[in-house]
């Protein structure tokens, strides 16, 4: 049996970082646009790239983002304009920026979708294949951070995915707390109706519960 997430005397958790940690470091700083500048930087970047399927990407909108390298604090490398599509114009999912445990990366999340862009090397952007994300979770302690999906749990470390865990709801996946080494969260049962409680080990990705029988 998965304890609940909560007891009462334990407040819920900020769902973008765990108090108990430090913040990730980051080598970079950046900024929401509302409109491109007046003065474009030299350096700019579209995500995705060209690729199948989403050659209409930008009609749904993009995040604008003015980034700039630092390096041992100072600007290096130039300021560059980042225009990231927007996947979806459904304004419950996420859009923002967010640290990662790579100080130079920066995850980037547009209407759920996400893009992990190395800030010092702009042209190398990973456009994660989870879609939407509807959720980010940040677990500095471990080295992680955590999306999810409606049906999956992401991990990405410094090196990029460190797992993808089972399904774990047949749609709808809330990640509610990090303790002793595990994420908690609920994911929802089709033949109960309920959200059922999963806890899923922060090292493998293996889990326990969930709302999607295995």
């Amino acid at each position: 049996m998965i304890s609940p997430p909560h007891s009462p005397a334990t407040p819920p958790q900020d769902p973008r970082q765990s108090p108990r940690d430090k913040p990730f470091a980051q080598s970079w700083r950046a900024r929401i646009l509302a409109m491109p500048p007046l003065i474009l930087p030299a350096r700019q970047f579209v995500y995705p790239r060209r690729i199948p399927g989403e050659e209409d990407a930008l009609g749904r909108g993009a995040l604008l983002l003015e980034v700039t390298p630092l390096q041992a604090g100072q600007p290096s490398g130039g300021t560059f304009l980042a225009t990231c599509a927007r996947g979806f114009q459904d304004p419950a999912l996420p859009s923002g920026i967010f640290a990662c445990p790579r100080p130079q990366d920066l995850l980037a999340l547009a209407g759920g979708y996400a893009y992990l862009i190395d800030a010092h090397a702009p042209e190398h952007c990973l456009h994660l294949p989870l879609r939407p994300v509807t959720q980010v979770l940040s677990a500095p302690a471990e080295g992680l951070i955590l999306l999810a999906g409606f049906h999956h749990v992401l991990a990405l470390d410094a090196n990029g995915e460190r797992w993808h865990s089972a399904r774990l709801s047949w749609e709808g996946v809330t990640m509610t707390e990090l303790r002793d080494g595990a994420l908690y969260g609920t994911g929802w049962n089709l033949h109960t109706d309920r959200e059922v409680a999963f806890r899923i080990d922060l090292l493998t990705g293996a889990h326990q519960g969930g709302g999607f029988p295995g």
